[in-house]
């Protein structure tokens, strides 16, 4: 059978321009995929997922692309492109990896990271959104809610959370359910397979403050930073970068109460919002 390329989109994003840059040098240098492997010390997998913009092209990958077709810095300068390109299918893309990491390491600094939310929360917050029918609300919350079944697997991934002080006092519809929020978050706070600190008030201020991070693990031993903001995100794979946003996670995680001061003050947080009905822990 005869082998028939992928069909590319160049005009997509960066990314997507680059691989298409590269099968068509590619092409032109007469080189197979094996072939140009070969020459750049790479993966013929790795190359071919490059150019169907499935992989963010790893850093030593331009150079090594300019040296061998003689392009002087032009793989090097879409490459800066497109690390910094905030890709229209990054959020699918996060899905991806998120589904394969092994260890999943995230901060909350307004609103609790989606895989420690209760459906009641997920719910609620979108609902604040604006412009989304009832219909669509609860699309979201399901989607949100599948992505927590790997925790109960038989094989789940390690999960790490630091969470601000705000999150716990910030109520998120009724008492009661902010209260079995708060209860679901002191369950995971420190088990086998999570754990979760809190970044209190009298820590101040600190450089992750403005926004949520999410680092993740992959089976390979490589990692991803996913870093999200009020109107723009952004998902970081190149070494360096990700490398950076693991800094500022771990003078974070040091600079947090430990898991089991976590406890004790999530557990007198939910005092604030027990009820009548509340029963008692």
């Amino acid at each position: 059978m005869k082998f028939t390329p992928q069909a590319l989109t160049p005009y997509r994003s960066a990314r997507h321009y680059f691989g298409a840059e590269q099968r068509r040098h590619r092409e032109r240098a007469k080189l197979s995929l094996v072939q140009l492997a070969d020459i750049v010390n790479s993966s013929k997998s790795a190359l071919a997922r490059v150019e169907t913009a499935e992989l963010m092209p790893p850093p030593d990958l331009p150079p090594r692309l300019d040296a061998a077709f003689g392009t002087e810095e032009y793989f090097q300068g879409l490459y800066e492109l497109a690390k910094r390109e905030a890709h229209p299918d990054q959020y699918r893309r996060y899905m991806d990896f998120e589904a394969r990491a092994e260890v999943i390491e995230q901060y909350g600094s307004q609103v609790l990271p989606g895989l420690l939310q209760t459906e009641t929360y997920a719910r609620q917050l979108f609902s604040r959104w604006g412009g989304l029918t009832d219909e669509q609300v609860e699309q979201r919350v399901s989607a949100r809610m599948s992505r927590q079944e790997r925790q109960r697997s038989g094989c789940p991934p390690c999960r790490w959370a630091i969470v601000d002080e705000s999150v716990l006092r910030r109520q998120a519809g009724e008492k009661e359910h902010m209260h079995e929020q708060l209860a679901s978050l002191q369950r995971q706070a420190d088990t086998p397979h999570s754990g979760i600190q809190v970044m209190p008030f009298s820590a101040g201020l600190h450089t992750l403050m403005s926004g949520a991070l999410s680092l993740l693990t992959l089976p390979d031993g490589s990692s991803v930073a996913y870093e999200e903001g009020i109107e723009v995100s952004h998902l970081y794979e190149g070494w360096e970068a990700v490398k950076r946003w693991r800094r500022r996670y771990e003078v974070l995680r040091a600079n947090a109460l430990s898991p089991a001061k976590s406890a004790d003050l999530i557990r007198k947080a939910m005092e604030d919002f027990r009820t009548c009905e509340t029963p008692p822990n």
